[in-house]
């Protein structure tokens, strides 16, 4: 019998959202390893064979930066009145491995599209896909190359399984240090490192609506069952979310922000305090968790950062955080992390005149107070999700109600 060789055809769509993560780092998230991705990198992997033994391999965007709620096979407890929506939706069977018609459809077009020979014949009945996640190579690029930059722990292999990085002793940072002048200053370098990267990735900056629509999209087919998350599900459907959401997009639109390559996830759980360096350096610190990493508008870097300074999750009662609205920096405040950003990012030019520079700082200070209201939206919205998907104990609906009104609080003073 002669066995025809396979033939193996990989094609790589960047995703238009530009990534799909949940950030691993932020433990009480409640991120499952399923559920993330990374940059515009992470894609779904369909392999389709036929029946004349060839066969054709295609990377495909992700439809969905986290599975779709119908489709998701999380096991969890049931809720506290005997419904099954506590945290998480429970499917008994696990994970489904099915491929919805649209996606076969569509992969089976693509083959008789680009691929020559039997594709052009073959009966859609003889087409078999399968899906599996295929981000290891892409992601370990970046981790690579942030590392040979000293942007991120040294990588010593890859394996199919997974990578071997440099472990790097270490004191886990508190919120509260975020206010300390010396460490925001090497926070706002490193950022601003961070941003003159030149990264190999899509350049287009469609992380963030990307994001926040698809975010969208599954909140307004959410369906609770336990009579606490519906009323809170209902509470905060009185936002109007999709036109408050299109008043944002007005917003930003008008606000001057440079698209560069951003963390997009400067949070204290993924800065390192490195163990044994002198107190006076200036390479205390390190950004990890790149996974939400792609080109995006600088503001929101900024944002999200400043945003930050009122959370701490380490809060041990329910509802596991503590917000504190006072926390969030003030001018003074904001005006010390841009100029320290400002100086990093401008080493090789200081020839702007002080009147230019202070024209800039405060165009900077809207930039990222404007921004702070995207990053509101996209963990409100996250969160709601979370809270039907998510079997960590933490007060996801109570979370995203706190990120709205916040939200709401910010726009009134730089709408």
């Amino acid at each position: 019998m002669l066995l025809k060789p396979f033939r193996y055809v990989r094609l790589y769509l960047l995703a238009s959202s530009n990534y799909n993560a949940t950030p691993a780092s932020r433990v009480w998230r409640g991120c499952h390893p399923f559920t993330r991705s990374f940059s515009s990198l992470l894609v779904r992997k369909l392999t389709m064979q036929t029946g004349d033994g060839c066969s054709g391999k295609f990377n495909m965007p992700d439809r969905l930066l986290h599975p779709n709620v119908s489709n998701l096979r999380t096991p969890s407890p049931l809720g506290s009145n005997g419904d099954d929506d506590s945290e998480a939706e429970s499917y008994r069977d696990g994970r489904t491995e099915e491929v919805d018609k649209e996606t076969r459809d569509r992969a089976f077009a693509w083959c008789r599209d680009f691929l020559s020979g039997s594709w052009k014949t073959i009966p859609e009945s003889d087409f078999q896909i399968s899906i599996g996640v295929d981000s290891l190579v892409l992601e370990s690029v970046m981790f690579a190359i942030l590392a040979e930059r000293t942007l991120g722990p040294k990588l010593y292999g890859i394996f199919p399984e997974g990578r071997l990085e440099e472990y790097l002793p270490n004191d886990r940072m508190r919120t509260e240090e975020l206010y300390d002048p010396s460490i925001s200053s090497e926070i706002a370098c490193k950022v601003a490192r961070f941003h003159k990267m030149q990264m190999p990735f899509n350049k287009e900056p469609k992380w963030l609506f990307g994001t926040i629509d698809r975010y969208m999209d599954q909140v307004l087919e959410l369906k609770f069952t336990r009579e606490a998350h519906v009323k809170k599900y209902n509470k905060l459907m009185q936002f109007n979310l999709p036109a408050e959401l299109d008043s944002l997009r007005q917003l930003l639109a008008a606000t001057p922000s440079p698209v560069v390559f951003c963390h997009n996830d400067v949070t204290e759980g993924n800065i390192l305090k490195l163990e044994g360096r002198d107190p006076s350096s200036t390479e205390r610190l390190m950004l990890i968790d790149f996974e939400y990493s792609s080109y995006n508008y600088r503001g929101f870097d900024f944002g999200n950062h400043f945003c930050e300074w009122m959370y701490n999750y380490t809060y041990n009662e329910w509802p596991f955080y503590r917000a504190s609205a006072e926390s969030y920096p003030t001018r003074e405040q904001q005006l010390h992390f841009i100029r320290n950003y400002l100086a990093e990012y401008r080493t090789f030019s200081d020839s702007t005149s002080q009147e230019d520079k202070t024209q800039e700082e405060e165009a900077m200070l809207i930039e990222a107070n404007r921004y702070a209201l995207a990053s509101h939206f996209l963990w409100g919205l996250w969160s709601i999700i979370q809270a039907k998907i998510s079997k960590i104990e933490f007060g996801y609906m109570d979370y995203a109600y706190c990120r709205f009104e916040a939200y709401f609080k910010q726009k009134k003073l730089f709408s």
